[in-house]
């Protein structure tokens, strides 16, 4: 029998009854332009949530206040692939890490690196958010299997290690949907939100949205705020 984590790889949300739901797309150390997006779309943390597609960290200036941003009872994030370098940062490719963006880590104290690694060794590769009109999945770049229930089930009953780190990448690093312009879909799913592919506007693909509209790339990007309900992005 081989050995997995207790972490909860897919969680689910309830249909927020008292306020609207947010996606966000790639967050990459830019949460002060984040807040700013947030402040535009009127978001109202005391009823309303927001959820990130991953990769809060790496880029730019602002990494160290992902962990005060993962405290706020409102904001929900899943793994993104920069951010998985962070559970493993004592076995990952660390030059390829630096290469695109991590040199800030190793800025970090020792005990720094460890409460960075085990508080995002605690992010799920899928949340489930339940909405009137239907259930929303949210991943960080795919989902590599035709129905979301099959994702489910490969996240919480692997049949081996090597099975699930599988899995993981390519929830994790996968572009084929994209590069492809798949629009077959996931079923089981009303829409499936993605990021990881940084994107002029948001691309519809099925009922696949990608929302990595590079809002942490000031000079050219901006931050999509997916409403929940409408799958509509804030005005």
């Amino acid at each position: 029998m081989f050995e997995i984590s207790a972490v909860a790889r897919v969680k689910r949300f309830a249909a927020n009854t008292a306020g609207r739901d947010f996606a966000v797309g790639d967050i990459h150390g830019h949460f002060t332009r984040l807040q700013a997006a947030l402040d535009a779309a009127r978001f109202t943390p005391s009823v309303d949530r927001l959820f990130s597609v991953g990769d809060l960290i790496d880029r730019g200036p602002e990494c160290r206040a992902a962990l005060d941003w993962l405290d706020k009872p409102w904001f929900h994030a899943v793994c993104g692939n920069h951010d998985d370098y962070v559970v493993h940062f004592d076995t990952c490719a660390v030059d390829s890490w630096i290469f695109n963006g991590g040199l800030w880590f190793t800025h970090l104290s020792l005990p720094e690196q460890k409460t960075f690694a085990a508080t995002f060794a605690e992010l799920p590769i899928a949340i489930e958010v339940e909405t009137a009109q239907g259930l929303i999945g949210i991943v960080h770049a795919d989902c590599p299997f035709p129905s979301w229930a099959q994702l489910r089930n490969e996240l919480q009953s692997p049949k081996s290690s090597q099975r699930l780190m599988q899995v993981q990448n390519r929830c994790l690093w996968s572009r084929s949907r994209l590069e492809q312009q798949e629009t077959q879909g996931v079923v089981g799913l009303r829409a499936l939100v993605v990021g990881h592919s940084p994107i002029p506007v948001p691309v519809r693909l099925g009922n696949v949205i990608h929302i990595d509209t590079a809002g942490w790339r000031p000079a050219e990007g901006y931050f999509t705020l997916l409403n929940l309900e409408t799958l509509e992005p804030a005005p």
